[in-house]
């Protein structure tokens, strides 16, 4: 299977365009992004537990990050609340569950093999956030691995960005707010990937707060 597998090209995804997929467990569905394989798959993805749905153990051969974006997203480590972000590194396994029900941003197998540093942040604190020149909001570093660079964006309404993209790409998911590009109006939950060397101006229409991810996208 490939869902958005040309890294050279500009993809905008949200709720209204893609479809929900089940997973082979019962009470998870998926909204694909991109993915390059089957079940076994390099791949980023909304994935939605229903209530008291769960998910079999597993192991992340080459690790699995996430961002819980509605509820409480729970395994034999941990519960995790709505905004927190958690990178489960290459050779390490869970048997995720939502007593309540929630909704994650994933993406897995894109870590590099060294990259071995479990990370869990809540995102929501007002603390470590720093001005951000690039774009004249606030960014909260998340995590930085070579090139790669995770972190949260914080922007004002009215606020308008010019972004160059530089190597590597530049990967954004609206966790809250409305942002305007090229006159065209995205709700939360929108996902934007934009390839080495697009040229883009985004506004924010209302406060927004956005995951974003560099340095991280495949050659082409």
């Amino acid at each position: 299977m490939r869902v958005n597998a040309d890294f050279s090209q500009r993809v905008v995804s949200t709720d209204s365009i893609d479809q929900w997929v089940h997973s082979p467990e019962s009470g998870v569905d998926r909204r694909m992004l991109d993915r390059i394989g089957n079940e076994v798959a390099r791949a980023t993805s909304i994935v939605k537990y229903a209530p008291g749905s769960s998910f079999s153990e597993h192991h992340h051969a080459e690790g699995e990050e996430f961002l819980v974006l509605d509820g409480v997203f729970s395994d034999e480590h941990g519960s995790y609340p709505c905004g927190t972000y958690v990178r489960n590194p290459p050779g390490s396994g869970h048997s995720p569950f939502s007593d309540d029900g929630c909704r994650i941003l994933v993406k897995l197998r894109q870590f590099d093999a060294e990259d071995l540093r479990p990370v869990v942040t809540d995102t929501t604190t007002n603390c470590d956030w720093q001005s951000d020149d690039r774009t004249g909001g606030e960014e909260k570093a998340l995590h930085t691995f070579g090139p790669e660079r995770v972190s949260m964006l914080r922007l004002n309404p009215g606020q308008e960005i010019d972004i160059h993209v530089g190597d590597g790409g530049l990967e954004w998911l609206l966790v809250a707010g409305l942002l305007r590009l090229e006159n065209q109006d995205y709700p939360a939950e929108s996902w934007f990937r934009f390839p080495v060397g697009d040229k883009l101006r985004m506004r924010a229409v209302e406060s927004c707060v956005v995951w974003q991810k560099t340095g991280h996208l495949p050659s082409v």
